[in-house]
């Protein structure tokens, strides 16, 4: 195996749950946004460029019951994480223009990174399904209507079973 994939085996896999997994990217981006604020004067492609992998960590840690928020609470840690990238000056009012305004320009970063999420969810969520169907089960017929009884006659009266209404309306 090659020495990167050997290495991202050792790494660990927490299971966060929906809102855990929210708190977690919308603390990360606030954190990295000011990161980039204090080292980079608000480069939105850096902040960009550091959503993307927060996105893809996000979308693995979040346990499998909870996958459907993996690409919802993306696109909100990346607005809570633009905060301090937006450079909004006047009081609130201000900064909630530069927010604004900066979701609005940088929206191909917020696309990529839910794109990224909603992959990764997708096909976790198509393996856990295979997974679960079983190798046996591929090309038998499931449920509890695919062994009725031949042509659905209710114990040989050639009545069939519809209900009471279908069956009192033959006698």
């Amino acid at each position: 195996m090659p020495p990167i994939v050997l290495a991202l085996r050792r790494l660990p896999s927490p299971r966060l749950t929906g809102l855990g997994g929210g708190l977690f990217a919308a603390a990360l981006m606030f954190a990295l946004g000011t990161l980039d604020w204090l080292l980079f004067d608000g480069s939105p492609a850096v902040y960009g460029v550091l959503f993307l992998p927060v996105c893809a960590v996000t979308a693995l840690w979040v346990r499998p019951a909870d996958l459907v928020t993996a690409p919802i609470c993306v696109p909100i840690a990346f607005a809570v994480g633009i905060v301090p990238v937006a450079g909004g000056t006047g009081g609130f009012g201000g900064q909630a223009m530069a927010v604004v305004t900066a979701l609005a320009l940088h929206a191909g970063w917020l696309y990529a990174g839910t794109l990224v999420a909603g992959v990764i969810a997708t096909v976790r969520k198509v393996r856990l399904m295979g997974r679960r169907r079983g190798p046996g089960k591929a090309g038998k017929a499931a449920g509890p209507g695919a062994k009725a009884g031949g042509a659905g006659k209710a114990g040989g009266t050639g009545v069939k079973a519809g209900g009471p209404g279908k069956a009192g309306a033959r006698r």
